[in-house]
Formats: structure tokens, sequence, C-alpha cells
């Protein structure tokens, strides 16, 4: 699969070239993007730190590319900030994530307001700690009625999970006698998942090179175009950002057609 270009690594831009260097045209954007924000850790132990100072250079990332994303002018941006694999991670790795989460809440949500992003947790809100659970759902109610960017953030988030969440919805309205069966269909499908409303992923980005989903948006990104940056997250910047859009524009999306 095609990468988008990288100016971190010189060699892969003359492997796969890639006419990253026309401008980006903000009328062409995708609709949505998601991104798999891959690469703390290491970033950490290249920089001979601890695991939770990786996450705290992997939120400043974060907030660039939200800022960006939104003077884009993006319809939907959904970032996977915490999977339901990551509670396998040790006790310590995870407290902290559990404390950068709180942190970010607690920090950005009046700006995020102040310039009409609307918020969206993508996940299982219920299964969290009691201060982070309150802490997503008072993100989503105070931003209900923002009209801009749809920010997804997706924590305690599986992507089978959401398929047998949404699967298990359908049962019970067929076995209450509330639906046919035989109605059921993608689109009705669609509409009991976590992104119900929401536009499919067009563009889904994982950084730090890795090639594969890792459990994210699996039906929402059945005809995504892919982008494998090489440099770990917390060294994703807003012009690597720019050039997977650019590399994006030049993709020729059939959708099965010719």
């Amino acid at each position: 699969m095609p990468r988008c270009r990288s100016p971190h690594n010189r060699a892969f831009l003359k492997e796969v070239p890639i006419m990253a260097d026309r401008p980006l045209d903000t009328t062409r954007l995708p609709r949505h993007v998601g991104i798999i924000m891959d690469g703390n850790g290491r970033w950490a132990n290249q920089h001979k730190l601890l695991v939770a100072l990786g996450h705290n250079a992997g939120v400043q990332a974060m907030r660039n590319i939200i800022r960006d994303a939104n003077d884009l002018g993006l319809e939907v941006l959904t970032l996977y900030a915490f999977s339901t694999e990551n509670w396998k991670r040790s006790k310590a790795e995870v407290d902290a994530l559990m404390a950068l989460l709180l942190k970010y809440f607690r920090q950005d949500i009046d700006e995020l307001k102040e310039k009409n992003v609307r918020v969206l947790i993508l996940g299982d809100k219920d299964g969290m700690p009691a201060p982070q659970r309150e802490a997503l759902y008072d993100a989503e109610e105070r931003t209900k009625a923002c009209t801009g960017m749809q920010l997804c953030l997706a924590i305690n988030y599986g992507g089978r999970a959401e398929l047998v969440r949404a699967a298990k919805l359908l049962a019970k309205e067929a076995l209450a006698g509330q639906l046919d069966p035989e109605a059921i269909d993608e689109a009705l499908f669609s509409r009991r998942l976590y992104t119900a409303g929401l536009p499919d992923v067009d563009l889904l980005i994982r950084t730090s090179g890795e090639m594969r989903l890792s459990n994210y948006l699996l039906w929402q990104s059945a005809y995504a175009e892919y982008a494998f940056p090489p440099m770990l997250w917390p060294d994703f910047t807003v012009e690597d950002f720019h050039a997977c859009l650019a590399a994006y524009q030049q993709r020729n999306r059939r959708f099965g057609g010719r």
C-alpha cells in the first residue's frame, strides 16, 4: 500500500515517490479522517524517557492536529486514544493514560467549545473509571450544541466489540417485535454503531510505519484510503498531516467500480 510522503525519511521518498508537493486543495478534503496515533512508547524509549512522557508528547501532537484539522474545515476527525486491548498494559502505563485523559479534558474542553468543535466518544464509556467516565460524558454534553468539526475520540474502543454491540442492539429490537430481521441492511446496521450519522472514513492514517488496523473502525474503513507514514506519533507534524491529505487527493477512488 502506498504511504504518504514524509520529510523524515528521504530514502523512503526515493523508493515510493508521491507527488505530495502539490499544494493542498482545501476544497477537496476528505470528509472523515481517522488516525491511529501509534509510537508514543517507542518515542519515549528512543529518547530514554519514561513511557508516560512519551504519551505526554503524543498529547501535544494530538492538540496540534486537532487545531489544524479544525482550521482546515475538516468535517470529522476520529482519533484512536485508548483501545479495549490497552487495559493489558502495565498498571503504571494505564494509570498514566487515565490521568492524561482527565488532564486533556479539563484543559482543552473550553477551547474546543469556543471553536465550535463537537466531541463524540466512541467506545464503552461506562466501562471507564468513574472520574474519566464523568469527564467523557461532560465533554459530550458541553459540546453537543456545537456545529463545527466533529471530533470523535475512540476511548475504551474496539472495532469487533462495536460490531457485536450493534448486533445485540438489533437482536433485542427484533425479539421485542420492534424490528423485522428481514429489514436489516447495511444502512440500518450502521445506525447502531457508535458512528451513527457520520460519514464513513475516507482516509485512515497510522503513524510509526506499522501496517495494520489494530481493531479500529473496521466497518467504517471498508473503502478508506490508507497512509502509513514512518514517523512516530509525537514527531507527526501539521506538515506531515498535510502531506497525507495531499497524497489522498491524488488517489483514484473507485469503490469497486472502474
